[in-house]
């Protein structure tokens, strides 16, 4: 019995990649409005009813392969952390920036569809795959400013010269995120990972184009910037 359920396991497994891998690729080649249940089922060699064995339907389909683009993000950038553990944190963070970018270039259709599907709820919940997801690619980010603002804290803003409603929302956020950052350090962080990650999805998205035709130099411009506001040393 035991051997049964494990192959059985298995070739779940398998083919739940298998749907993934087909959803990714619709979304690749034809835009997201291609990844249907129909359209997946067929490039897996299924029906459409027999995929609702495997998904309820569209939006939980939609929010597994979300997931699965949300990790391998995530994994790059941790990769990028890690390859030097030793390196001051600052050069961690830059390295950590860089490999999103990178990652983002080489995936223009997933990184779209991340950007275009923000966790919102039911999605936000503690046992939904793509929230769960969602949150260890934020904690790459947030867990090396923290350990930046932990062994060399950087510069700050009075609370009491932010207004009112600002105040309320950093302190709501600062909970959230179990008072890791006071409500000024949140500011600084929230305000350089805006910056970062709005101008990657304006070069993603095809914003820029009417412009520039290499945003790479922006892009390392925007880090010179956010290694000052954090004071860590800037590294080409």
């Amino acid at each position: 019995m035991s051997a049964q359920t494990g192959r059985r396991e298995r070739l779940r497994r398998a083919t739940l990649e298998e749907i993934h891998a087909a959803a990714r690729k619709l979304l690749v080649e034809q835009g997201s409005a291609a990844v249907t249940i129909n359209a997946v089922a067929r490039r897996v060699g299924m029906s459409g009813p027999a995929l609702y064995h495997y998904y309820a339907g569209h939006d939980e389909l939609v929010g597994a392969v979300t997931a699965d683009f949300y990790r391998e993000l995530a994994t790059t950038m941790e990769q990028a952390r890690d390859a030097r553990p030793d390196a001051p944190v600052g050069e961690r963070l830059l390295a950590v920036c860089r490999a999103m970018r990178a990652w983002a270039i080489a995936h223009p259709a997933e990184f779209g569809w991340i950007f275009a599907s923000p966790v919102a709820p039911p999605d936000r919940r503690p046992d939904s795959v793509r929230y769960e997801a969602a949150v260890r690619f934020e904690q790459v980010f947030l867990d090396l400013v923290v350990e930046l603002w932990q062994t060399r804290p950087f510069p700050v803003p009075d609370p009491a010269g932010l207004p009112a409603s600002l105040r309320e929302q950093l302190s709501a956020y600062s909970a959230t995120i179990e008072g890791r950052l006071p409500l000024e350090a949140a500011h600084v962080f929230l305000s350089c990972w805006i910056r970062l990650y709005g101008l990657l999805c304006m070069e993603v998205l095809h914003q820029l184009d009417f412009a520039f035709t290499d945003a790479a130099p922006l892009y390392e411009e925007c880090l010179r910037d956010l290694s000052t506001a954090l004071a860590i040393d800037y590294t080409p």
